[in-house]
């Protein structure tokens, strides 16, 4: 009899859709590596000041750049800063611009797809043809016009990556919507006299939430490189403060006299990437319904 009745109650309270989706986000090895690294980079980089083995101004010229030691196990640089604490810094700044632009992009793009998918018409069809046409322009470019026309602010990179990132995510939101406006709910609520601002925020954007959580995992690595570039060039991050690209930048100069100054970033960059990377495919396979059900 007891048994008959957890039989039941398990029946009766079903699981849901993130329930799955943790289940079989579970079994993926390599997106729970991904997942703990980047939660291990995140950490590092929120306690760099107090754990940082040096202070991030302290420099020994008499040093000078020495390979990796005891008292500097990642070595130093040419100004006798330690690497290591340049990295966790640079950390610092290269996470705040992948997870703060690929926020920006995220607002516009999820905001302009689902006014366009939800509304349709002649609306759909005008904002999607500029979205269209903003695809045939050379970003790369108009970043570089921004860093040049109102000077190499960190602000202005956030702005200015995040405003170039949005058009993808706004073409999934549009056929997310798409798919969603025809569902009951949301014609329940448009019998209620809910406002189609009110539907899209409370009942349209909460349910594409998976290929949401899913793009933002595959944008902020793709945000990040784009960071590294622009930095690498000269118009990304600028001194006093540091970032992976910075860095990497630096030890592309001196890498045949002092390789560690280019492979260490060069791996924490490296390392950061694939993890975000793996956590957004085991995302993707975790929150495929249809695929889970093969």
């Amino acid at each position: 009899m007891n048994t008959a009745t957890q039989i039941f109650d398990d029946a009766e309270k079903g699981s849901s859709l993130w329930h799955d989706a943790w289940l079989r986000l579970r079994k993926n090895k390599l997106a729970l590596f991904g997942g703990s690294v980047l939660l291990f980079m995140v950490i590092v980089a929120l306690l760099t000041p107090w754990i940082a083995p040096y202070s991030y101004e302290a420099q020994n010229l008499d040093l000078g750049a020495s390979p990796p030691s005891a008292a500097h196990w990642l070595g130093t640089d040419i100004f006798g800063r330690d690497v290591l604490t340049q990295i966790m810094y640079g950390g610092r700044i290269s996470l705040a611009v992948g997870f703060i632009a690929t926020a920006v992009a995220l607002v516009i793009g999820v905001t302009w797809g689902a006014v366009a998918g939800y509304v349709g018409g002649r609306v759909d069809a005008v904002m999607m043809r500029l979205v269209d046409i903003l695809y045939a322009l050379p970003f790369m470019i108009f970043i570089v016009l921004l860093m040049v026309v109102f000077g190499r602010n960190i602000l202005l990179l956030f702005l200015a990556i995040g405003a170039v990132e949005w058009l993808t995510m706004a073409r999934i939101m549009r056929s997310q919507v798409q798919s969603l406006r025809q569902q009951e709910f949301v014609e329940a609520a448009v019998s209620v006299g809910l406002s189609p601002a009110a539907i899209i925020r409370k009942h349209v954007v909460p349910n594409a939430l998976g290929p949401i959580i899913v793009y933002t995992t595959l944008t902020i690595p793709s945000v990040m490189l784009l960071e590294a570039f622009l930095s690498f060039l000269g118009l990304g991050i600028q001194p006093p403060a540091t970032s992976w690209g910075l860095l990497i930048s630096y030890g592309a100069e001196t890498m045949e006299e002092y390789p560690w100054l280019l492979i260490f970033p060069g791996c924490a960059l490296t390392l950061t990437l694939f993890s975000l990377n793996f956590l957004g495919d085991g995302l993707r396979d975790a929150l495929d319904v249809r695929g889970s059900k093969d």
